[in-house]
């Protein structure tokens, strides 16, 4: 990183410190109102981002962004229970999990959920439609241990034969005898990288790729979660959400984790030059675009979320110069 990104990405985390009070790390909605207008869940990988733009958006003096973790107690409540006694349900862990249990919500009209968070683009048709918004660019990279002998520096092209499987590489020696992580079934991150690697979730799922566990011992794999690595297995690792642990902005559950170079690309916390990166989303339904407080907060280049750089960037992540765009739409 030079010195100019050094010292833009201090000068944010600074201005979104002061903006904020201090630390932005949260769970769940914090502070006043417990319920807010707007209530999603879904992916890890920007829960965090979401909770430190919950904090520092307001509308007309009120926060209205209620974001609500992928992992936590087992069930959230996401409404006042006094004006609305069924919106009680489980906890939605993962991109996948959020945007249907949205889509469960809208299908009942229950009022309970209005937006998902996602980490990856799943334009799958959907009753009611869906648009994915765009508010921030993250990197991906593979997560090994300071004692692996999994090389610190890969191709991307090393990469796709370790998740293919490969015996030229996947137990064929010391250098590359090792378990081939995926996080859990649902997550965004989980299919971003099997669209990187060229994999298909259906075959992952099938045993095609026989290397490849998504569970250690019988606890699924947690995506971000460095604790899972021992010193022969790898893993992907959303950038901003290591950098963001890293910093302590958020809580630090990389254990030994360290990131690797990618096409001789390293991880940095302003990834959007990373050679595998992806927009992350705010999913909203269609029909809500031009509607506030939906129309306010998520849509468009001048929406509340889009104004909210400083604190995008301290989570690590990149601006998006498509933030707040409308143009992807499922059927």
């Amino acid at each position: 990183m030079n010195k100019k990104k050094i010292a833009f990405a201090a000068a944010a985390a600074a201005l979104a410190l002061g903006a904020t009070g201090g630390s932005i790390a949260f769970a769940d909605p914090a502070g006043s109102p417990q319920y807010r207008q707007l209530s999603g869940v879904g992916s890890d990988t920007t829960q965090d981002v979401m909770n430190g733009l919950a904090a520092a958006i307001t509308v007309n003096g009120q926060k209205v962004i209620g974001s609500y973790d992928a992992t936590g107690s087992a069930n959230i409540t996401t409404k006042d229970p006094a004006a609305n006694p069924n919106c009680t349900l489980a906890r939605p862990n993962g991109s996948g999990a959020g945007r249907s249990a949205l889509l469960t919500s809208l299908q009942a009209n229950n009022g309970c959920l209005d937006f998902a968070r996602s980490s990856s683009l799943n334009l799958a048709a959907a009753a009611p439609g869906l648009t994915y918004v765009p508010f921030a660019v993250d990197g991906v990279s593979y997560a090994i241990t300071p004692g692996s002998a999994i090389p610190r520096k890969l191709s991307l092209t090393d990469l796709k034969a370790i998740y293919h499987c490969d015996p030229n590489y996947v137990g064929a020696g010391p250098n590359y005898d090792m378990t081939v992580y995926l996080p859990q079934a649902g997550s965004g991150t989980r299919s971003f990288w099997e669209s990187q690697m060229g994999i298909t979730d259906a075959d992952v799922v099938a045993g095609v790729y026989p290397c490849i566990k998504d569970k250690k011992g019988s606890a699924p794999v947690q995506e971000h979660d460095g604790r899972v690595l021992d010193d022969k297995s790898i893993v992907p690792f959303s950038i901003a959400q290591y950098q963001s642990q890293s910093s302590q902005t958020i809580a630090d559950l990389r254990g030994r984790a360290i990131l690797g170079t990618v096409d001789g690309l390293a991880p940095t916390v302003l990834n959007s030059g990373f050679g595998v990166k992806r927009d992350v989303y705010n999913v909203i339904p269609t029909g809500k675009v031009a509607t506030a407080p939906w129309s306010t907060v998520f849509v468009g280049a001048n929406s509340e979320i889009c104004k909210q750089a400083a604190v995008i960037n301290t989570y690590g992540f990149a601006t998006n110069p498509n933030c707040g765009d409308t143009t992807k739409q499922t059927p």
